[in-house]
């Protein structure tokens, strides 16, 4: 007898015996199951003969269900499905109370799923999303190993701020009733765990620095975690970072890796995971019609797949994008939120959707940023207000990559750490780097659930993720 998923059953010949394992989502007229595992959309129709099964058992068919079913493999009788399964013996391995089984075979809003975050994979959508999750992680690790990186992990407990923004999670065993203090009355940190404030990491790109320059080229896949205040649905508090960094690529080289890296995952999970895209595609088509016409995408789903895959990223700097925006119609007419009124300006999501979508219409890559807008690592370029600091941007959402070739010269770092107080004895063995060797690299940074959004078309960060962590949300 052979034991198969569900997906491997779905394609297998009839007239053989078999046995599977799964959910129960429906139980119709006391006969006919559709029993789901996970490993694809579609469910399997099992037929009970409800003549010859105990009673008992009958009423302990109920949807959430789990099952361990062997019968028949035939040609199915009924329209949706090529086979089903002629139940001979069944099994029921965990009960489901019908009143209180919260995931019901009906339609339910991801507000109400993301309370039971712990069963919404057992719908459609969230099932499709997460196997969607899970290849495109494949396919990260699958690029960057193919292409000769080394994965590295950093450390998620950190005393530095790679971003200097400061909104950072505190790491400490220090009582917080009643902290040790110093003869200045400030916290004694000497007493706490590693002898000095530490917080968890926002980014492991200064680490990965250091690995790219004795290995070459290196990645990291890791957790990263903002103490940021914000309840919009495209920040979440922890989330994942792709972060490679390569020694002696510059500006030009990292957009080219960037480019071929985006397009690589993006292809992958078109050519491999074609049911969850037409399924999520179509959901999202779904959700387009209810919105008034101005505001429906032009691009389905896998259209914007494709039109980051099949088509040349257009380059083009921040003062031509600038003078772009300044000229176009929304800006003129006053359609913006943000009005574009001089050089130096933060574009925000809407100029850089425009750029993409009705200006160039292909994904861009915007470089050469102002200094004053920019991390302190970005190396500076001649003209003393712009660094090497490039943004790839999407349809649909703007931004999904952010990179830049770093600062190798030492003094160059020194004077911005300074500019910008940033201690140089808290970053010592980040300024090793340039005195030890320095040379020209670069790298970039992708927010991982961004990408999942993306290849998903969901709409809120907080449904790409197993469980959402945002501000005053700690659930599971």
């Amino acid at each position: 007898m052979t034991k198969l998923t569900i997906a491997q059953l779905l394609k297998e010949t009839p007239l053989q015996e078999v046995e599977v394992k799964g959910w129960v989502r429906t139980f119709r007229a006391k006969r006919f199951i559709a029993l789901n595992d996970g490993s694809t959309l579609n469910n399997i129709q099992c037929v009970v003969d409800f003549e010859n099964t105990d009673e008992n058992t009958l009423k302990r068919i109920t949807t959430g269900a789990a099952v361990h079913i062997k019968g028949e493999l035939i040609e199915s009788q009924g329209k949706g499905q090529s086979v089903e399964i002629v139940v001979s013996t069944i099994e029921i391995l965990g009960d489901s109370d019908p009143e209180t089984y919260p995931i019901q075979p009906k339609k339910h809003s991801f507000e109400f799923l993301r309370e039971n975050a712990h069963l919404r994979t057992r719908t459609n959508t969230f099932s499709a999303v997460m196997r969607l999750r899970s290849a495109l992680s494949f396919a990260v690790h699958k690029y960057f190993t193919d292409n000769g990186f080394y994965n590295m992990h950093t450390p998620i407990i950190t005393g530095s701020d790679a971003e200097g923004a400061g909104e950072m999670f505190r790491v400490s065993t220090l009582d917080q009733k009643k902290p040790p203090l110093t003869e200045e009355g400030e916290i004694d940190q000497s007493k706490n765990f590693f002898g000095k404030d530490t917080n968890l990491t926002v980014s492991g790109q200064l680490e990965a620095e250091t690995y790219a320059m004795s290995l070459g080229k290196v990645y990291t896949f890791g957790p990263t975690f903002r103490a940021e205040n914000s309840n919009t649905t495209r920040h979440l508090s922890e989330f994942w970072m792709i972060e490679p960094e390569v020694a002696f690529m510059d500006l030009a080289g990292n957009m080219d890796l960037a480019e071929d890296f985006i397009k690589s995952v993006l292809s992958y999970v078109l050519e491999h995971n074609a049911e969850d895209l037409a399924f999520l595609d179509k959901r999202l088509l779904d959700e387009e019609k209810t919105k008034p016409q101005a505001q429906r995408s032009e691009l389905s789903l896998i259209e914007k797949l494709k039109f980051v895959t099949e088509n040349n990223f257009k380059r083009v700097s921040y003062t031509e994008a600038i003078d772009i925006l300044r000229n176009s119609k929304p800006n003129k007419k006053k359609k913006f939120n943000y009005i574009i009124e001089e050089w130096g300006a933060d574009l925000q999501s809407e100029h850089e959707r425009f750029l993409v979508e009705k200006h160039f219409k292909c994904p861009v890559i915007l470089f050469d940023y102002p200094a004053n807008i920019k991390a302190f690592y970005m190396r500076l370029n001649e003209d003393g207000k712009t660094v090497r600091a490039m943004d790839v941007l999407f349809p649909g959402i703007g931004e999904i990559i952010g990179g830049a070739q770093r600062e190798e010269r030492l003094d160059v770092l020194k004077q911005k750490m300074a500019v910008l107080d940033i201690s140089e004895e808290e970053l010592w063995w980040y300024l090793d780097l340039r005195k030890y060797g320095t040379a020209v690299h670069s790298g970039f940074g992708l927010g991982f659930e961004r990408l999942v959004m993306f290849a998903t078309g969901m709409s809120n960060i907080r449904d790409v993720i197993p469980y959402p962590r945002t501000p005053q949300n700690a659930e599971f």
